[in-house]
């Protein structure tokens, strides 16, 4: 009865003792979910955001990497890839999308994953970059050690997902952009970065 509490997914669960080589994933969206759910960041509950409006569905696991943040050296570090001037970080965790050839059917669970690169994710100004990560143990993409090793099929829905998630034909101008497709040393970075961010932000 030492642990009589949920601890908090963002808070209370450690990112890894081996990250950014390997880190702790809270998934929130499977490809099977037609709503979006996402962490209330105030009780740790898994929430409904909002239904999918349409039929394109996240194709990979999808989550954030406690005890990280998106903000100023998120926003410094997206700024000093881009040659733009990005001032802040979308304000919330990490996001990572992983990759397995095992059908997970629902979310709100936690799984180890390895970095392999990411996207670098520009959202109405602010950085908001997706870590690809594959699923520790995965038989089929374990061999998968950087992005190069990546098909680019593979690259070509994450991208679609979510330069189109949001949008709404006819209605709204598309609001993100994916300037870069990164490695994973450039991924590493993009970790030990939102890591400083939480430490300033929460510690």
């Amino acid at each position: 009865m030492t642990n009589k509490f949920k601890a908090h997914p963002w808070h209370g669960i450690t990112i890894g003792a081996n990250a950014p080589a390997m880190v702790t994933a809270f998934i929130e969206i499977v490809p099977t979910d037609t709503v979006k759910y996402e962490i209330d960041k105030e009780s740790g509950h898994l929430k409904i955001d909002r239904p999918q409006k349409f039929s394109n569905v996240v194709p990979t696991l999808y989550g954030f990497i406690p005890q990280t943040y998106c903000d100023l050296k998120i926003a410094e570090y997206a700024s000093l890839k881009t040659g733009r001037e990005i001032v802040k970080g979308d304000g919330d965790p990490l996001d990572i999308c992983v990759l397995s050839e095992r059908t997970i059917i629902h979310g709100d669970i936690m799984l180890q994953a390895i970095p392999i690169g990411g996207l670098r994710l520009i959202d109405k100004g602010e950085a908001d970059d997706k870590i690809i990560a594959i699923m520790k143990d995965d038989e089929v993409y374990e061999s998968w050690k950087d992005i190069t090793d990546c098909t680019e099929a593979v690259i070509n829905r994450l991208k679609h997902y979510f330069l189109t998630y949001k949008n709404i034909p006819g209605l709204e101008k598309p609001t993100c952009e994916i300037t870069h497709v990164y490695g994973r040393e450039e991924a590493y970075e993009v970790i030990n970065r939102s890591r400083e961010d939480y430490k300033n932000k929460f510690l």
